[in-house]
């Protein structure tokens, strides 16, 4: 191969490879104050009985807890890459159910009296999405879907959160009821 050719296809894939990457998890940028203050509201939001001390809590560990994942995960790049790398065995951990169960654990170490967890699975039954798994936040005995989402790992420890009917980008169902649905499938194509 000629001299300029490999020069412009290195050049190429160097500048896609930097597009693509992530910043340092220990250079990722620490939540602002008036972040973990916002979803330490909505989640205050949940319900009357919700103890507000509860509520910023949560948030703070929510935001922290993930950027400590990052570094543990090692993560360098996009969720989906990363995943690959998982996959592969060139990384430790850090798909999307790998951040929910880690950061689910580290909120129920906490004891919560007036918060509840719930788990939710998007895109199980989608041919093209791949499935995500995430951790929503609810009022006791409230549904899943009047939670809020809290996802470390669509941004790769920056924590994304909204309501759940507002997050559009993830049809959420409860985790339970893919499980179930799943399970009845299994059964099925084995009694085939």
């Amino acid at each position: 191969m000629p001299r300029l050719p490999r020069l412009v296809a290195a050049l190429l894939f160097a500048l896609t490879a930097a597009a693509c990457s992530v910043p340092d998890p220990q250079d990722l940028p620490r939540p602002a104050q008036h972040d973990v203050a916002a979803l330490a509201q909505a989640i205050t939001d949940l319900g009357p009985q919700v103890d507000p001390d509860e509520a910023r809590r949560m948030a703070r560990i929510a935001y922290d807890y993930p950027l400590r994942l990052a570094v543990e995960y090692q993560v360098e790049d996009r969720p989906i890459i990363h995943n690959i790398k998982v996959n592969q065995g060139l990384k430790p951990r850090g798909l999307c159910y790998q951040w929910a169960d880690d950061l689910e654990a580290r909120l129920s170490a906490e004891g919560f009296q007036t918060l509840e967890l719930q788990r939710a699975i998007a895109n199980s039954e989608s041919a093209i999405r791949i499935e995500h798994s995430t951790v929503i936040v609810t009022a006791p005995g409230a549904s899943l879907y009047d939670g809020i989402v809290l996802d470390p790992w669509r941004n790769g420890g920056l924590l994304f959160w909204d309501k759940v009917r507002d997050d559009t980008r993830y049809p959420w169902l409860p985790r339970e009821e893919v499980f179930k649905r799943k399970r009845a499938r299994f059964g099925e194509a084995r009694a085939q």
